[in-house]
């Protein structure tokens, strides 16, 4: 038996696709989450648990029309990460997240990857000046945030946990 398809827009730049994640990513997302890189994100978790969370934003896209993408090299198509908006149950309001494979990292695909969702978001979604939530401690993606143009809004808390919350600037503004 197959899967069906959502209707998950594709979105490309000049090095990546921004498409659905394929069951065939999940062993780039499942080595993140197993290791200490994931703390920010929920992790480290074992593969069931990482499953869940992977899997779920494909539940994220069905039942809020928005979700997470999967970030992959346009050249190859291999997994490098995931951007895009989640809507928890219980959360204030849509969060651009984002986060980046190993292989990734360093190389810019998280802010062109951002960049990319975050316009699209505003066109298509409607979701323009999100939050994202921060981690104090993430000192790479509160870096990022800031180069996005993002600013420390207020403190907060996410699931628990306290965390900075930063407002990204509307798309008329930029």
């Amino acid at each position: 038996m197959t899967g069906f398809t959502l209707p998950i827009p594709v979105i490309e730049t000049d090095r990546l696709i921004l498409r659905a994640p394929r069951e065939s990513d999940f062993p780039a997302h499942a080595a993140l989450m197993a290791s200490d890189r994931s703390r920010f994100i929920g992790g480290p978790q074992e593969p069931a648990f990482a499953w869940r969370g992977f899997s779920a934003s494909l539940g994220h896209w069905a039942l809020r029309g928005y979700g997470m993408w999967l970030v992959a090299d346009k050249t190859d198509d291999s997994p490098l990460g995931r951007v895009g908006f989640i809507n928890a149950y219980g959360w204030d309001e849509p969060e651009l997240g984002w986060h980046v494979y190993p292989a990734a990292e360093g190389k810019g695909v998280a802010h062109e990857a951002a960049l990319a969702a975050r316009a699209y978001g505003a066109a298509q979604f409607g979701l323009d000046g999100v939050i994202s939530y921060i981690d104090p401690a993430n000192a790479r993606s509160q870096a990022l945030a800031a180069r996005l143009g993002a600013e420390v809004e207020r403190d907060g808390e996410v699931m628990g946990h306290p965390c900075q919350v930063w407002r990204h600037p509307k798309l008329g503004t930029l």
